[in-house]
């Protein structure tokens, strides 16, 4: 995921590749070995904000992926999405573009256009339009991620809540508070039924809804709002929770 509501984590998806290639033979379980070796190579320098650096490595990664699996393989798209996030970290929004737009073309040939890897795909986009400022390209992308993950995985999951809460997000960064709250507020229930009250999931979420309040004028809610989050300030969600 990008932005300052989440960040977009480096996919290491690498099990699946390692299989197939050892099937394959040993040049290609070699290659294997090679691209996931890269590949937490450019986790660690990703972490360490050494964006320019691991930007190389994911470029071989992602050159050593086609060569082997082919241009239309998902693992290929996995590489395309590092690549993406890291052009992201640097705010090199129209390189990020079109690698994130090929994988969810991918995607949806390899998988199917109602995958949940494609949801997840969509998210991507529609969070790189929002920093973008191109809002009404990323709303219809949050709605479709939204529809596609409560037929796949029902409408309770924690990762409905995460479309619910950035296109909330969206919402309140255009002014449009009256659509946002109800979002927030279907994200909260999912989140604490799913994960409890304790999550930081749940922190979050409350935030959102007293940025909200606040933003309407509403302050004895936004301090309610707040006070209840405050056990877990500062904390992130996980890499499939919504941010």
């Amino acid at each position: 995921m990008f932005g300052r509501r989440g960040a977009w984590r480096l996919a290491v998806l690498v099990a699946a590749l390692v299989c197939a290639m050892v099937v394959a033979g040993p040049s290609r379980a070699q290659t294997a070995d090679d691209t996931a070796a890269l590949s937490a190579e450019a986790e660690k320098l990703y972490q360490a904000g050494k964006f320019v650096e691991a930007i190389e490595i994911a470029k071989r990664v992602l050159a050593i992926r086609e060569k082997a699996l082919g241009p239309e393989h998902p693992e290929v798209g996995t590489s395309l999405s590092d690549l993406a996030l890291l052009y992201y970290a640097q705010g090199r929004y129209a390189e990020a573009e079109p690698l994130v737009r090929r994988t969810i073309v991918i995607l949806e040939k390899a998988l199917s256009p109602e995958h949940a890897d494609v949801a997840e795909s969509l998210n991507n986009l529609a969070e790189l339009y929002g920093a973008m400022g191109r809002y009404v390209e990323a709303e219809p992308l949050y709605r479709r991620s939204l529809s596609i993950r409560e037929k796949a995985l029902g409408s309770e999951h924690p990762t409905v809540a995460s479309t619910l809460n950035k296109l909330g997000s969206l919402y309140q960064d255009q002014g449009r508070y009256v659509e946002a709250e109800p979002l927030f507020r279907r994200s909260l229930a999912i989140v604490e039924k799913a994960l409890g009250p304790e999550h930081p999931a749940v922190g979050t979420t409350l935030n959102n809804l007293s940025l909200l309040y606040r933003a309407q004028g509403r302050t004895a809610e936004a301090s309610r709002s707040l006070a209840a989050a405050s056990p877990s300030p500062r904390r992130r969600w996980g890499p499939s929770t919504p941010t």
